[in-house]
């Protein structure tokens, strides 16, 4: 697979839209400006961009309780999120869903989810119902390595795998389920390792590798588009930031994140387009600073929107 260079800028592009997106909610939260509640994917962009990046338009996602960079990353519009955190009328759930209840039919995005594992039977819904149709489509289910001690984990893997349904069963391992380790709560030292019960086939990648991420879900994409079942992929990773906004961190140590820091998956993708002759600091330079343009632009649409109007029950996905 050969990327164009307009391709790697807009990887890198949308990973930088990610991070700054991500930075300026913390910021907004620690003001106040957002209430609720905030949960962060900062780090973790190189897995949400390298997996969509090897999807179709028509093809879907599911997505966890940390979702706002597999929105953007699927193509929803940052202003139209950063509305929908702000409660504007102008968000993707008209201000009434916030971070864990949004979706965007338009790009694909089945929803964000605020029950650790619930976006992995919607997923395998939406695959069984392009098997049914004849749709042609994939689908992948986005979720946290703490998803995989939930019931709905192996019941939809053992069905996916049963009705060999076009999904990837993607899990963005970060290493913690909140605050345990996965050598903690999991018997087995890899996700992966919990496919071959389902008789799935399973790899394990490099979450900071972004072409690593999308060569491995193009190649799965393809064999569960040709009718070949699910492949369940363990995407380590690693979020910089706490579980939530209230999370200290206390149970990791200084050393251990200024190590996954060095392992940045946005500066490793940089320093691999910059050891190419046809990109230089300059145009990088750009693309990040088109990146913080697109989110100020965002905070200002949000802020600037009204407020919903009418009924709060009445779903704004109703019809």
């Amino acid at each position: 697979m050969t990327e164009t260079r307009d391709e790697l800028l807009g990887y890198l592009r949308t990973m930088w839209v990610i991070r700054h997106f991500e930075e300026a909610l913390d910021d907004l939260f620690g003001r106040s400006l957002i209430r609720g509640t905030c949960h962060l994917c900062v780090g973790q962009e190189g897995a949400a961009v390298g997996a969509c990046a090897a999807l179709r338009p028509g093809d879907q996602v599911s997505s966890t309780h940390r979702g706002h960079g597999h929105f953007i990353a699927k193509g929803g519009d940052p202003r139209r999120v950063m509305a929908e955190l702000f409660g504007k009328a102008t968000g993707y759930a008209g201000g009434r869903g916030g971070s864990q209840h949004m979706a965007g039919w338009d790009v694909g995005f089945l929803g964000s989810n605020g029950i650790t594992g619930g976006g992995i039977p919607v997923a395998t819904g939406a695959a069984l119902k392009a098997q049914t149709l004849g749709e042609d489509r994939v689908v992948v289910s986005f979720f946290g390595d703490g998803a995989t001690a939930q019931g709905a984990f192996h019941e939809a893997l053992n069905m996916g795998s049963l009705w060999k349904l076009p999904i990837l069963y993607f899990c963005e391992n970060n290493l913690y389920a909140m605050s345990t380790p996965l050598a903690q709560h999991s018997a087995v030292p890899s996700v992966a390792d919990r496919a071959a019960a389902y008789g799935m086939p399973s790899v394990e990648i490099d979450g900071n590798d972004l072409l690593g991420v999308k060569a491995a879900v193009a190649g799965a994409a393809e064999r569960a588009r040709a009718g070949g079942g699910p492949t369940l992929i363990d995407c380590r990773t690693y979020r910089f930031l706490g579980h939530s906004k209230s999370d200290k961190r206390e149970y990791r140590t200084e050393e251990e994140e200024a190590q996954a820091r060095q392992r940045d998956p946005i500066l490793r993708f940089r320093d691999l387009l910059l050891a190419r002759e046809d990109f230089s600091e300059a145009d990088l330079a750009a693309i990040d600073a088109e990146a913080k343009a697109i989110i100020a632009d965002a905070v200002e649409f949000a802020e600037g929107s009204p407020e919903p109007e009418g009924d709060p029950t009445q779903s704004v996905y109703a019809g």
